[in-house]
């Protein structure tokens, strides 16, 4: 159709991934037998293929959608899904190894801190040469400069070279050329997380005008549902590198995300998770849940016990550090905060890994679904900070029908730690 901006038809990204075996030390010998067996390879492709020590991964495999013009889409799934590849194809990075995308209109990407930055230039330099690379003209790019400027709040630094840039200096710079020099479309990774939650509040205010008032096509990778429902119209679900959901709804496509994620919540692995903040000394490893002390349950009701575990990696020894899991509406409404503070536990780690526990005799919350952020701090800096680190379903239980109050349950609450 004549308003399809984005087709793609049968896409297919494949990876090679090695397998060998981890040794003590290499000698000459050995990487001269291995540019020998890479020469091989060449010659003969099927040798790599029946190598046991390489092994075929399909980041991506027969994903087929359109996009229309001003369609807004978020792009929905767990780690390791295949989101990113996807974007990395459709903004030309990568090329895929089977299938077809028609793309029409000029595009503006945002996937990595400081993509098309080059950390010796200022800022200033840096807009002109990042505008150049979407194909803007020098003129267009000084019409749009001071408001690029004024956005990214950078004045004062505009004359430094990016390489003594933060890492939110980056990302406001580079988001605001990308936002401000009129793309057709406009596609934006996970790579927000990076910024303040005022400057996150600022892009996703920007990025409604961009799709709304100026009718240009926005695609939207994050792991923030709430950001995703505000800001979309429309769902893709992958999983493990296939588009199982392609839904014009975008409620109904986080609804069944949810429904999918849920039942597997008790138990989920955070390290490999990019979306987090701070300075990385304190590392979240893994969140679980147990309910009435038998074991790992995944339903949970109002009014039972429940046992929340966080599992914690520490690089080197840190004192008085604060851990904490807020529990929020979907709509990003805190309900309840879950502070080792509150007890007046503040710990000195000095172990390589930590455990906190946090357990609620009566869960005050009634039935819905609600997300969980953790973070740990330490002298008012973070540590770590992950934001929708699991999704909780909660089932309706017994705790409103005895009418019994919510201080009753806080005065319940019981925090402790472990080393494990």
């Amino acid at each position: 159709m004549s308003d399809t901006v984005i087709r793609v038809e049968n896409l297919g990204k494949k990876y090679i991934i090695g397998h060998q075996q981890q040794e003590r030390y290499t000698a000459l010998r050995d990487v001269i037998t291995n540019k020998v067996k890479s020469l091989g390879s060449l010659i003969n492709p099927k040798a790599k293929s029946e190598n046991p020590a390489f092994e075929e991964f399909w980041a991506l495999k027969d994903v087929s959608f359109d996009i229309k013009q001003g369609d807004r889409v978020g792009i929905i799934g767990r780690n390791g899904a295949g989101k990113s590849t996807l974007l990395k194809i459709l903004s030309r990075i990568t090329e895929p190894t089977k299938g077809s995308i028609k793309i029409k209109g000029r595009v503006a990407s945002l996937l990595e801190v400081g993509t098309g930055f080059h950390p010796e230039l200022t800022g200033r330099e840096n807009v002109f040469l990042n505008g150049a690379i979407l194909g803007m003209g020098k003129e267009e790019i000084k019409r749009k400069f001071d408001e690029i400027v004024a956005f990214a709040e950078v004045e004062k630094f505009l004359d430094t070279p990016v390489k003594r840039y933060s890492s939110g200096m980056y990302v406001r710079l580079a988001f605001a050329v990308a936002a401000h020099l009129e793309p057709e479309i406009l596609i934006v990774d996970e790579v927000l997380a990076v910024g303040d939650a005022q400057f996150q509040k600022k892009c996703l205010g920007k990025m409604e005008d961009v799709a709304e008032k100026e009718g240009r096509t926005v695609i939207f990778v994050s792991h923030n549902l709430n950001a995703v429902r505000r800001l979309c119209s429309k769902g893709l679900i992958l999983e493990c590198g296939r588009l199982t959901q392609n839904l014009d709804d975008v409620l109904e496509a986080t609804n069944i995300y949810i429904n999918q994620t849920s039942s597997s919540t008790s138990s989920i692995l955070l390290e490999a998770r990019q979306d987090r903040k701070g300075n990385g000394i304190l590392t979240f490893t893994s969140f679980n849940f147990s309910v009435d002390n038998e074991g790992n349950i995944p339903e949970l009701r109002s009014g039972c016990c429940v046992k929340f575990c966080i599992h914690c990696r520490v690089k080197k020894e840190i004192k008085n550090v604060e851990v904490a899991i807020a529990i929020s509406t979907l709509d990003g409404i805190d309900l309840l905060i879950l502070s080792s503070s509150l007890t007046d536990k503040y710990y000195d780690i000095d172990q390589v890994k930590f455990c906190f526990v946090c357990v609620i005799e009566q869960f005050p919350l009634p039935e819905g679904v609600y997300t969980i952020r953790l973070f740990a701090q330490s002298s008012y800096e973070i540590l770590d900070w992950i934001s929708d680190a699991a999704i909780l379903e909660v089932k309706d239980g017994d705790f409103y029908k005895t009418n019994k109050s919510l201080s009753s349950a806080y005065k319940t609450v019981l925090i402790n730690h472990c080393w494990n």
